[in-house]
Formats: C-alpha cells, sequence, structure tokens
C-alpha cells in the first residue's frame, strides 16, 4: 500500500513538472515556412530559448506562468501569446515587417548629419538621460533607420535587426527587438514598443560584481517594478511609497487593489493615481489606459493599460533590471 501512494506522488509530481513546459512551432504568417533562430522568451528577463532548424521551441515556464510568453525574430513583428496551452504544442504565426523595410530603403540614402541628429533623439528617448544612460552603448546603431516628415513633424524609426545595447552602468547586455518607435518635434511627445531579453555575464567577480550590484539596487529602488512588487505584497509604507489618488487624497491598498484568487490581481483607480517615494508630493503619475490593469509578485504589470508621467517616466532602457532581480540587502 505504502509503495503505491509513493508510486502516485511520484506519478503526480511529475506530471506537474511536465505541465510547466510549453512547447510549439513558428511559422510565418504568409508563406506558412517555419522559422528557426526565432526567440522564445519572458519580455524583461533573462529566460528564453531559440526554435530550432524545424521551427520548434520546448520552454520551463514555471517561474514565470502568470506573465505573458514573447516570440520575436529577424524581420518579424513579435508575437505575444497570453492564452498558451501546457498541454498540447502551440502553433505561432509571425507577420513580417515588409512595409517598415520597405520605408528604410526609401530613406536610406538621407545626408549624414540628419542621420547624427535623428540618433541622438533615438539614444535619448529609447535609453533615457540619467548617469545609467550616459553609460549605454548600442553597438549596432548601423541596423537603424530613419523615417522623417515634414508634414507631421514625427520621426518613426526601424530597426532591421535586434538593437543590441551594452549596459556598462549596471552590466547587462541587452537585445531589444523593436516594433515601434514615434516621436513628434514638436510636442516632444515618443512612444515606443518593443520586447527585451537579459543577459549576464556569469563571470563578472569582484570589486566590479560589488560595482555592478549597487547601481543595480539604485535603479531599481524606486522603480515600476519595486512599487508593483510592493503593492503585490500590501507593503507599499514600509517599503516607501505613498499612493494618492486625483484628489491628493492618500489611498489604501483594499481601495485600489481587487484580487480573484491568490495569484491574479488587478491596479484600478478612476482618475489616475500619484505615486511618492520617501517624499511627501508625487513625483511620479500612472494614467490608466484601461479600466484595470493585471500585475504580479514579480513587478510585471500590462504595459498597454497604463501611461507614466513623471519621474517613473523617466526610467527607460539602460534603468531597467531583469524581473528574476532581487535586491541585495
Amino acid at each position: 500500500m505504502k509503495k503505491l501512494i509513493l508510486l502516485f506522488l511520484f506519478i503526480n509530481v511529475n506530471l506537474v513538472a511536465y505541465n510547466q513546459v510549453i512547447k510549439g512551432t513558428i511559422f510565418d504568417n504568409k508563406t506558412k515556412n517555419i522559422i528557426y533562430s526565432a526567440s522564445v522568451y519572458f519580455n524583461g528577463t533573462s529566460v528564453g530559448v531559440l526554435s530550432d532548424e524545424n521551427g520548434n521551441f520546448r520552454l520551463d515556464i514555471s517561474k514565470y506562468r502568470s506573465m505573458p510568453l514573447t516570440i520575436s525574430a529577424i524581420g518579424y513583428y513579435s508575437v505575444t501569446l497570453t492564452d498558451f496551452s501546457t498541454n498540447k504544442p502551440n502553433l505561432v504565426y509571425m507577420n513580417p515587417k515588409l512595409f517598415e523595410l520597405n520605408e528604410v530603403v526609401v530613406n536610406a540614402k538621407s545626408q549624414a548629419w540628419k542621420r547624427r541628429e535623428n540618433l541622438t533623439i533615438f539614444r535619448n528617448e529609447f535609453l533615457g538621460t540619467t548617469g545609467n544612460a550616459m553609460n549605454c552603448e548600442i553597438t549596432n546603431e548601423n541596423d537603424i533607420r530613419f523615417k522623417y516628415s515634414s508634414d507631421n513633424d514625427t520621426l518613426k524609426a526601424f530597426a532591421t535587426k535586434p538593437i543590441l545595447v551594452d549596459n556598462k552602468a549596471l552590466g547587462y547586455k541587452i537585445t531589444y527587438y523593436l516594433d515601434k518607435f514615434e516621436y513628434d518635434k514638436q510636442s516632444k511627445s515618443f512612444l515606443f514598443k518593443g520586447n527585451i531579453i537579459f543577459q549576464e555575464d556569469a563571470t563578472t567577480k569582484g570589486t566590479k560584481k560589488i560595482f555592478f550590484e549597487k547601481k543595480r539596487n539604485y535603479a531599481y529602488l524606486g522603480s515600476r517594478m519595486h512599487f508593483f512588487r510592493a503593492l503585490w505584497m500590501d507593503d507599499l509604507n514600509s517599503a516607501g511609497f505613498t499612493v494618492r489618488n486625483s484628489a491628493n487624497e492618500t489611498i489604501s491598498y483594499k481601495k485600489i487593489v481587487f484580487q480573484k484568487d491568490s495569484r491574479t490581481k488587478y491596479l484600478k483607480c478612476p482618475g489616475g493615481l500619484g505615486i511618492s517615494y520617501y517624499t511627501k508630493q508625487p513625483t511620479s503619475f500612472i494614467i490608466f489606459l484601461k479600466e484595470s490593469v493585471f500585475f504580479d509578485p514579480n513587478g510585471y504589470f500590462e504595459p498597454d493599460g497604463i501611461t507614466w508621467e513623471g519621474e517613473m517616466a523617466r526610467q527607460r532602457i539602460a534603468d531597467l533590471v531583469p524581473y528574476e532581480y532581487s535586491i541585495n540587502e
């Protein structure tokens, strides 16, 4: 009887482990050909795999079950899977970036001085203007192309390959699949969308490792990730955050967080929120684009459900740490 119980437990443990793995095949949506060497990963982490020569992939998702899965490949729009199965293979179809590539060819002969100006704008909006940004280098700037329309005063950027960033301030190599970049020169408003993969040099040791740890801690404290992790734990006060509504009234966790179950939480507040981090007045602001926004204990939140203003809006690619990051006290 004891052996039967142990066998039953062994089978169940293995079934649970098996169900933490997602498998699938990636295709070109137009030609139906397989796509190999596509990146399959959790956006904002270093967790991912490449599809093989048959377009197949297999990935353990146990640590990030609540996050969507991202698939990116050179020359294609990234695909985000929010409803995927671990019980059967997933078929993923990717759309090529044909229209953008045509525009790139048209504008490839732009004058050198104009390109330098556009690159400066791109670096400032993409990497940011913080101290960390000053220590970042885009190592393949030649893969970035620009289209500028004087009629609407909008600068658009396209990347024929993933943008590669060497963040010498935080010690990360970053691969960024850019789907969209637009900058309005008159209003100085911008929009960029894409997906990011981190890579850390595991061989970094000694004083250099200590230096990176301190810089990462500083970048994390008061960040959007820090805020949502503290919010998940209902630990805003001890973490140094104060949240106010549009009437500048301090608002409690119970009034803005709605929970469906132990693993599903949503942030909601009509009129938006002001966030203070060890200050008396809000320095960051959340504007809701959706009625409620999903977030998880890793600090992940639905990016399309929120826009940011103020201090947290200044945090761009150069100030990000991956979702597996944990602070060193």
